[in-house]
């Protein structure tokens, strides 16, 4: 049972909005106990909806904070006040895992730096999750998603020619969560071994820096990453995004040329079959398969190509994504106590994971008891 992975295993969540709530909420999906721990205030998330950029208006939490904190604890304290820090320290003392996502150096100046968090827990697994690490000239300038992935080439070639595109949703923060929760993970697996506990440095902007190995070896000589130039990036008729008659869109992903010549046979266009490697960027190429999608709308070529094996599928929404058959097969969207969820992508031993519970508040008196 993913359940299994980390039972017993405890967490201390220090952080807000999605990053490290997302890396925690994994945690927390494969067993751990995770004890988010927020300021008197609460997090910004519980009333804000990052949709709209206007304040949550739908009565109580919003649905977003659920998404990122459900399966866990919550508990309010005061980091400023010398009660909180004690409650706090006892609370560090008594977990595996501290994951905290201040800007570097805030968290030492409350108390709390990775000297301190290793004498009252030397086996504690600290992980600090910021947007460009805890060293280096940027290690304090303020950001968002948008920034960190502009810091690393990404944004270069991905888009339209004319311009860069955002990504939704916003990929650094997701990157850096996965990234955190491996880490974590594998550290836990270390202190097993060894009984050692570990300091780690995980930032939004090197977790996606770490997905650009091909872009960089592109730069350096071996082709070109530009926006619309290369194989996976628009530059191919074969790996693209066209248009139907009805303002839709479908994907093509032929990269193999039997997946080709499979939709080349099944639109009656064999004459394009040898034309797969044109040289980069096939804009004849691509115009030609455009004109064609494009005069006819997207019930048709469901029809057509739903069924060839030639990697194709149509772009849906959200609401399409959330009734496919495959995904209700998989289980993979739920509906529970915290409302929509999407869970864990993985199902251990043909089990999907079990939908997560609600968000659980307590009191710091309840938290302790729990913990100490």
């Amino acid at each position: 049972m993913l359940k299994d992975f980390l039972a017993g295993v405890r967490v201390l969540d220090l952080s807000q909005f999605l990053p490290g709530p997302f890396a925690t909420q994994l945690l927390a999906d494969m067993g751990a106990e995770v004890l988010k721990v927020e300021p008197p205030q609460g997090d910004p998330q519980r009333r804000f909806n990052p949709i709209s950029g206007q304040p949550w208006s739908g009565g109580g939490r919003s649905p977003f904070y659920d998404a990122v904190n459900a399966g866990k604890t919550v508990v309010a304290i005061d980091l400023k006040s010398e009660a909180g820090k004690g409650a706090f320290g006892t609370l560090v003392g008594a977990a595996d895992v501290l994951l905290e996502s201040y800007r570097p150096g805030v968290l030492e100046r409350l108390g709390f730096g990775p000297k301190r968090v290793k004498e009252l827990n030397p086996g504690i697994v600290h992980c600090a999750l910021s947007g460009y690490g805890q060293t280096g000239p940027n290690r304090l300038l303020a950001g968002h998603d948008i920034n960190y992935i502009a810091s690393t080439g990404a944004f270069s070639a991905s888009g339209i020619p004319e311009r860069p595109v955002l990504t939704w949703p916003p990929a650094a923060d997701y990157a850096s969560a996965l990234q955190a929760a491996l880490t974590i993970t594998g550290a836990l697996v270390t202190r097993a071994r060894t009984g050692k506990g570990a300091h780690l440095d995980v930032s939004l902007s090197e977790s996606m820096l770490a997905w650009q190995a091909f872009g960089m070896i592109a730069a350096g000589g071996e082709g070109e990453a530009g926006r619309g130039r290369n194989l996976l990036n628009g530059g191919a008729a074969c790996y693209q995004i066209y248009a139907t008659g009805d303002r839709r869109f479908i994907t093509l992903g032929a990269l193999e040329p039997h997946f080709w010549a499979n939709f080349c046979a099944a639109v009656e266009r064999a004459e394009w079959t040898d034309r797969q490697l044109e040289p980069l960027p096939q804009t004849d190429l691509i115009a030609e398969v455009a004109a064609l999608i494009g005069a006819q709308p997207l019930a048709h070529w469901q029809a057509l190509l739903k069924n060839v094996d030639c990697c194709y599928h149509a772009v849906l929404d959200y609401a399409e994504a959330r009734a496919d058959p495959h995904v209700k097969a998989r289980r993979l969207v739920t509906e529970g106590e915290s409302g929509i969820g999407v869970s864990f992508a993985a199902t251990v031993d043909g089990q999907p994971p079990e939908p997560r519970r609600t968000v659980e508040d307590v009191d710091l008196e309840t938290a302790l008891e729990r913990w100490a």
